[in-house]
């Protein structure tokens, strides 16, 4: 697909990096340079907005694409402010309240239910959309892997997430990430492991220590490597915390294991993760549990920021609306 100048994209996020980004997977397929909003807290008309002044003297959207319970309600009060109404697409669950009043919106199978299979307007996708894809993988794979393993051989990348709502890095788990990184590295793998904002410091330290030339962890100084670490894979190990990194592990068409974390009290938040785990490895066959190899497998990656930004484009070319303005 080739980014369109001819309209106007507008993002609509929270202020969550992982809202954004699901919003730019998709937008950067339809325009070279989406205008980009966060939000805070939901859409009230006596509290001034950053983004009216530019709705009203700029041009307005032809298309708005949001992710995060609080930007749906800032989504169709930019919406209802618009001259000509923008096509509206929501990425992720709807509120019960905006479910008929956005004229697209796509869930993850982990979150699909019997009930939206009545709305035309509402689609499953596989995990979320992302930045990462499958051609920028291959494009950079061979200067990545010159860069790492300049003596060739295996490399092996993981990614560590941090602690959330369903799991724990509690000092098992950490022990257990890091002998297997170790591990890895005296198979003959060199490990490149990235981890981010969300990992505990503990982690980071008993990383830096392990002190093994086989082992490049990134100090979180300077250009970020983590697109050349995906690329360089031929496997790769990813910590359960995270949908995003798991389908961004999967643009490079590599094995992706997931590493079992300790569970925080059973709840809803963790049996969204697990129903995400099992779609992709049960189900789909894309990712494995990780026990203790990286064995090598065979999937044709997904790529769903394309997919989804086809059928928006489809939808914006047609011109049609399948529910009334909000």
């Amino acid at each position: 697909m080739t980014p369109r100048a001819d309209i106007r994209v507008w993002t609509v996020s929270e202020t969550k990096a992982g809202t954004l980004t699901q919003c730019l997977g998709v937008a950067d397929f339809l325009h070279p340079n989406p205008y980009v909003v966060t939000v805070r807290k939901p859409f009230a008309w006596w509290k001034p907005q950053a983004y009216l002044r530019d709705l009203l003297v700029g041009r307005q959207p032809d298309l708005i694409v949001s992710c995060g319970g609080i930007a749906q309600s800032h989504t169709l009060a930019i919406a209802g402010l618009c001259r000509r109404r923008p096509l509206t697409v929501h990425l992720a669950g709807l509120k019960p309240e905006y479910e008929d009043r956005y004229d697209l919106a796509f869930v993850s199978r982990h979150d699909w239910t019997p009930e939206r299979e009545a709305k035309p307007h509402i689609h499953p996708m596989i995990g979320v959309p992302h930045r990462v894809h499958p051609d920028e993988m291959e494009a950079r794979r061979e200067k990545a892997r010159a860069r790492f393993a300049p003596g060739g051989g295996r490399i092996a990348t993981v990614l560590v997430g941090g602690p959330n709502k369903a799991y724990l890095y509690d000092e098992p788990t950490i022990g257990r990430l890091v002998e297997t990184i170790r591990e890895l590295a005296g198979d003959g793998w060199t490990v490149l492991v990235s981890t981010s904002r969300r990992s505990p410091p503990a982690l980071q330290e008993r990383l830096f220590a392990i002190g093994d030339e086989r082992i490049v962890i990134w100090d979180r100084q300077g250009e970020n490597p983590f697109r050349d670490y995906l690329a360089a894979a031929d496997a790769l190990l990813v910590t359960k915390d995270s949908v995003t990194m798991t389908c961004e592990a999967l643009a490079t068409g590599r094995p992706v294991y997931g590493f079992d974390l300790a569970h925080r009290p059973h709840g809803p938040y963790l049996e969204k993760f697990e129903r995400f785990h099992a779609d992709m490895s049960q189900t789909l066959g894309l990712t494995r549990r990780f026990e203790g190899a990286l064995e090598p497998y065979d999937y044709s990656p997904p790529n769903e920021s394309r997919r989804v930004a086809a059928m928006v484009s489809a939808r914006l070319e047609a011109g049609r609306r399948v529910v009334s303005p909000a």
